[in-house]
C-alpha cells in the first residue's frame, strides 16, 4: 500500500509592524487569507512601536475576540523607528525558530491578500527572500494612487542602485517582504539603521552574502495613511549607503554590518588569466616540479599545479575544499612548530599567508632550519600596505579592517617592499626577483574590454612606481642552509 505524500508545514511568523494604526490594524489582520493559516503553522505578531493612540489595546482586544487566531501583541515602551521595530520582530522569529517571517504593514498599504503568492518561492526553496514589487508593471503603481513625485523618485533611486550594484530589480523600495529565518541569521541586520532606509541596508546585506531575492508583483494602494518618511532625507540615505556597500565590496572602505555573520573562504577566489599572485606563481613553477604549498587555503592553486604534472603537498590549518586525491595534505596551524616535510620539495609557495602569521620572523627561521645545501625556490606574495588607495583612505582617517583586501581582519602583519625584503634576507634567502602585482580588477569588472584596459593601465603604473601602485608584492627567492645545518654537516664529514 502506497503511503500518501505528506506536505511539510513551515512555521510562519506574520510580523505586523504598527505605529498609530488603531484605525486599520484589525482590518489588516482580518484580510490575511485563511489558506495561509491552513498551509502553515502561523503566529501573528503585532509590534506596536510606542504608538500614542490605542493600537496595542485594540490589537489585544481583537486577539481575545479571535481565539482561533494565534495573535501576540507587543508594545515597545520607547519608539524604535521603522527599522528598529523590524529588528525586534526578526529577533523574535530567530529566537523562536520560525522558518519564514512575513512583514505586513499595520496601515494596510500592502495587501495581505498577496501573502500566498509571495510565499510560493520560499516554500519551493527557490529564494531566501521575496519582495512584493509595485514597479514590475510601473504604470500600475500610478493607477494605484502612488503620487507622481514618489513614482519618479522610486524609479530614479532604483535605477541608481541597479547601476551601482549590477542588479536588475524592478524596485528597491517596497516594504512588503518575506524572509527565511535562516537567511536572517546570516546577515547583521541588528547593526542596521533604525530609520526608514533599514529596508535598503538589509537588501545590500543579502546581496553581499549571495542570498537569493525574488520579486513578485503586488497591487499599489495609497489611502489616507500619513506618510512619515522625509523623502529627501530618505533618498540621500539610500544613495549614500548603496555606494558605501559597493565600496565595501571592492575593499575601499569597510563596514562590518555588510559582512555575513558566517565567515567562510568563498571570497578567496582563484585569480587566473591575468596578472595576479596565483597566475604568476603557477607560471613560475616548471612542469613536473615538486611543490609544497604552505597556507594553501581552499587548494585551488594546488589543483592547477597537479594539472601541470607536479607532485604537490599542501599545508593549512583547514582541510582543502574538493578533490585532494592527487595531493598530500598536512593540516597544521602555521604558528606552531613545523610538523610537515620540507626537504622533499624543490618549490615552496607561500601565497598570501605570511601576513596571517603571528610571528613571521619565527616561522621563516623555522622554515630555514629545514633546508640543506640543495637550493629551494620560494615563491611568496603578500599585500602591499603602501598601496596608493590604502594611503588615500588613511589620509581621510580610514583604517578599517574587514572581511577581505589588504586590511583583511585576519591579517596580523603587513609589509612594504622594503620591510619584506629585510625579512627574507634576515631569514637567509637570496632574493632573485621582486615585482608589484596590480589590483585584481577582473574580479570586479569581469573578463571584458573595460577590465582588460584597466589592467593594462594598472600594469604600467606598477612598473613606473611599484611601491605606490602595487596591490601585492611578488617575490621569488632561493634558500640557503641554516648555520646549524652547515656546522652539523661539517662535523659529520670529520
Amino acid at each position: 500500500m502506497l503511503g500518501s505524500a505528506v506536505t511539510e508545514r513551515h512555521r510562519l511568523l506574520i510580523l505586523v509592524v504598527a505605529y498609530e494604526a488603531a484605525d486599520t490594524l484589525v482590518s489588516v489582520i482580518d484580510r490575511i487569507p485563511g489558506e495561509v493559516f491552513e498551509s502553515h503553522d502561523c503566529e501573528v505578531l503585532v509590534l506596536d512601536d510606542a504608538s500614542t493612540d490605542r493600537t496595542a489595546a485594540i490589537g489585544r482586544a481583537f486577539a481575545e475576540q479571535r481565539p482561533d487566531l494565534p495573535i501576540t501583541v507587543l508594545r515597545n515602551t520607547v519608539n524604535q523607528g521603522y527599522g528598529g521595530n523590524q529588528k525586534a520582530g526578526y529577533a523574535y522569529a530567530i529566537d523562536r525558530d520560525f522558518d519564514f517571517v512575513a512583514m505586513v504593514h499595520g496601515d494596510g498599504q500592502y495587501a495581505p491578500e498577496r501573502l500566498p503568492d509571495l510565499l510560493e518561492p520560499l516554500v519551493a526553496g527557490q529564494a531566501d527572500a521575496v519582495f512584493g514589487s509595485r514597479m514590475i508593471h510601473p504604470r500600475d503603481a500610478l493607477r494605484g494612487g502612488m503620487p507622481l513625485y514618489k513614482w519618479v523618485g522610486n524609479r530614479i533611486l532604483t535605477t541608481y542602485q541597479n547601476a551601482i550594484l549590477g542588479t536588475s530589480f524592478a524596485e528597491f523600495h517596497s516594504g512588503y517582504r518575506i524572509y527565511t529565518v535562516d537567511a536572517l541569521r546570516k546577515v547583521r541586520f541588528r547593526s542596521n539603521t533604525n530609520d526608514f532606509h533599514f529596508d535598503t541596508e538589509i537588501i545590500l546585506q543579502f546581496l553581499i552574502a549571495g542570498l537569493r531575492i525574488v520579486e513578485r508583483p503586488i497591487p499599489t494602494y495609497y489611502g489616507d495613511e500619513i506618510s512619515r518618511v522625509n523623502g529627501l532625507k530618505y533618498a540621500a540615505n539610500v544613495a549614500r549607503v548603496t555606494l558605501r556597500a559597493r565600496l565595501h565590496q571592492l575593499g575601499f572602505v569597510q563596514r562590518r554590518r555588510f559582512d555575513p555573520t558566517i565567515e567562510d573562504h568563498s571570497h578567496y577566489r582563484l585569480k587566473l588569466g591575468y596578472a595576479s599572485s596565483h597566475q604568476w606563481a603557477i607560471d613560475a613553477v616548471p612542469d613536473g616540479a615538486s611543490v609544497l604549498d604552505i597556507g594553501a587555503g581552499p587548494g585551488g592553486v594546488a589543483r592547477q599545479l597537479v594539472r601541470k604534472g607536479c607532485t604537490v603537498a599542501t599545508v593549512d590549518q583547514y582541510e582543502p575544499i574538493g578533490d585532494t586525491d592527487d595531493v598530500k595534505v598536512y593540516v597544521q596551524d602555521l604558528d606552531e612548530p613545523i610538523r610537515f616535510e620540507v626537504t622533499d620539495f624543490d618549490h615552496i609557495l607561500m601565497l598570501d599567508v605570511i601576513e596571517h602569521l603571528k610571528d613571521p620572523e619565527l616561522f621563516m627561521d623555522r622554515l630555514r632550519a629545514e633546508f640543506d645545501y640543495r637550493p629551494r625556490k620560494l615563491i611568496l606574495t603578500t599585500p602591499n600596505v603602501a598601496f596608493a588607495v590604502q594611503r588615500l583612505t588613511l589620509a581621510f582617517g580610514q583604517f578599517n579592517y574587514g572581511r577581505s583586501g589588504i586590511l583583511d581582519r585576519t591579517h596580523t602583519r603587513l609589509f612594504t617592499f622594503r620591510t619584506l625584503r629585510h625579512l627574507l634576507e634576515d631569514a637567509g634567502f637570496t632574493i632573485d626577483r621582486m615585482r608589484g602585482i596590480p589590483p585584481p580588477i577582473p574580479l570586479v569588472t569581469g573578463d571584458n574590454a573595460v577590465g582588460r584596459g584597466l589592467m593594462a593601465m594598472a600594469a604600467v603604473a606598477t612598473r613606473v612606481a611599484k611601491t605606490l601602485f602595487s596591490y601585492q608584492i611578488y617575490v621569488e627567492a632561493t634558500s640557503r642552509p641554516d648555520v646549524d645545518f652547515v656546522l652539523l654537516d661539517a662535523m659529520d664529514q670529520d
